[in-house]
């Protein structure tokens, strides 16, 4: 390893993690370990915590030297996966291998992760940054980041036996494909222009390459206001039909109107460039909402006036077959 590369990286990198810092940590960057104080918990605290990556988009990143970016995509993710079980981050550890390192690489990276940490009150507290030649391909990068967030017992979700037939589905749009579906896309999109614009005027680039979306300001939102939510579900790989199933009881099923919402322009040109079923697509991509929210009916119509790009796309109905997700296409 160029142990000098990798000195100058953590010092590229110092002033973005410090930025971070609130006064719960109490060990600088160079520390063994990131250390993390509780303080002011609730009743019954829960942890929950959660790891990813973004998988081959990172391909996509290199190829076009976005790398900013790649940070606030893993950070996202990551705060997506735990507010769904209500909880709020509390700190976040960044792992970045690579055949060689490339200090500005790995700063622009870690820059980006400390931004989406600032965004959403979270500390980065530690991180990992390997030189792995042999291991990983010749300027291949990968990244990982793990997160620890914090939750009452009593306000945790689920609610799966809150949960009723009528009870409202209220997708949030993505900003895109996040991270999931990019080894199918960039066979997809082999061949065609980056930099010529959709119908909406980003270039494929642009939109292949925009940042996970992050939504704990619109649950904070709506909690504040007051509206009761009794699950979400994060729409990641396998998209609605295999992310709505891991919130709701047995003996119902999410019954979703895909014209429901307009699809971005992106996911109708990846289904069509790739000649894709319309329901492998929904499995494969988030398809423009990027998280579900259960709420009571009566409290769909005040939250999409709090969210304005928030949309009803379906209700819980009695299962009456096998099937827990129900596309009406």
């Amino acid at each position: 390893m160029d142990i000098d590369a990798g000195a100058a990286a953590v010092s590229a990198m110092k002033a973005a993690i410090r930025s971070t810092f609130t006064t719960n940590v109490l060990a600088d960057v160079g520390s063994f370990g990131g250390v993390f104080a509780l303080d002011n918990l609730p009743a019954q605290p829960v942890l929950v915590a959660s790891i990813d990556g973004v998988g081959t988009k990172v391909k996509l990143a290199a190829e076009f030297g976005r790398w900013r970016s790649i940070g606030h995509d893993l950070v996202n993710h990551c705060v997506n996966d735990i507010l769904v079980q209500n909880a709020r981050p509390l700190f976040f550890l960044d792992y970045l291998a690579t055949s060689r390192l490339d200090p500005a690489v790995a700063a622009e990276v870690v820059t980006g992760i400390a931004e989406a940490c600032r965004a959403v009150g979270c500390a980065l507290i530690g991180g990992e940054t390997a030189e792995m030649p042999g291991v990983y391909a010749e300027g291949a990068v990968d990244v990982a980041g793990a997160i620890v967030g914090l939750v009452g017992r009593e306000h945790l979700l689920p609610k799966p036996e809150t949960m009723e037939a009528g009870d409202a589905l209220i997708g949030l749009a993505s900003s895109g494909p996040h991270t999931n579906g990019y080894s199918l896309i960039r066979k997809i999109i082999s061949g065609r222009a980056p930099f010529d614009p959709l119908p909406d005027g980003r270039t494929l680039m642009d939109a292949l390459l925009a940042p996970h979306r992050c939504y704990l300001s619109h649950v904070e939102a709506i909690q504040r206001a007051g509206y009761p939510i009794k699950g979400m579900a994060h729409i990641t790989g396998g998209g609605l039909l295999d992310n709505l199933p891991r919130i709701l009881p047995a003996h119902l099923t999410a019954r979703v109107v895909v014209r429901s919402w307009e699809r971005p322009p992106i996911f109708e040109q990846l289904v069509h460039w790739g000649e894709l079923d319309l329901i492998e697509a929904h499995r494969v991509f988030n398809m423009g909402i990027g998280m579900v929210l259960v709420t009571p009916a009566a409290a769909a119509e005040p939250i999409l006036n709090i969210l304005s790009d928030a949309v009803v796309i379906g209700r819980l109905v009695e299962r009456q077959d096998e099937q827990a997700v129900k596309l009406i296409v």
